[in-house]
């Protein structure tokens, strides 16, 4: 844990000496993001002021996917078109239980998408009262696909030496689990499949 800390600590130190100049990475703003994927129809729901003024991103998205005979799934995307000024992402993890919701379980998951690729996420279960909900998310950003924070944050640094670049996004899809694990896992793989190239296309790479 302390070799942890000190790693984000240093860089923390290393971001800000090199805060200066960068370029704004043109990118397609995130409502373009297709509201029909698959057998999938998208419905926005903007966050509060207050909410996006907490999170600081430079543009998001926040819109419930619903199809016939299924729970809806939610999906979130945050893009900061830089991270060197302390406006970084902010790990679900952390801000879930903030909102009531508690920790019950957590992995990883594997998904193929278009194009032959494997992407590796964040797996998630979560619960208040009795409620509980599938989380799946993971760091998007200059053409990777991370589930590890650390392993992001590693990158992010990497990247503001050699490319000048700190841009990236978080993604979140998260399901209600009224029926059970598995088919709520079905789902958030369905619509990650069917979103990720439009995704891909986005978020700049």
């Amino acid at each position: 844990m302390g070799v942890t800390a000190a790693v984000l600590l240093g860089a923390f130190i290393l971001l800000h000496s090199v805060s200066h100049g960068e370029p704004v990475v043109p990118h397609h703003p995130l409502r373009d993001l297709p509201y029909t994927v698959g057998t999938w129809s998208g419905q926005e729901r903007p966050l509060s002021e207050r909410i996006v003024q907490a999170v600081n991103v430079s543009d998001y998205t926040n819109r419930f996917y619903f199809a016939d005979g299924i729970a809806p799934v939610q999906l979130y995307v945050g893009y900061y078109g830089s991270q060197k000024t302390g406006d970084t992402i902010h790990s679900p993890k952390n801000c879930l239980p903030g909102a009531g919701w508690e920790p019950v379980h957590s992995g990883f998951a594997t998904i193929s998408v278009a194009g032959g690729r494997q992407i590796v996420v964040n797996e998630y279960v979560i619960q208040q009262d009795e409620n509980k909900q599938l989380v799946f998310y993971w760091y998007q950003g200059r053409g990777r696909v991370t589930a590890s924070e650390y392993a992001a944050k590693f990158w992010m640094v990497s990247d503001a030496i050699s490319r000048n670049r700190t841009d990236g996004a978080l993604v979140r899809l998260i399901t209600p689990i009224n029926d059970n694990e598995a088919s709520a896992r079905a789902r958030l793989v369905d619509l990650t499949q069917d979103l990720f190239p439009q995704l891909d296309e986005i978020i700049p790479n």
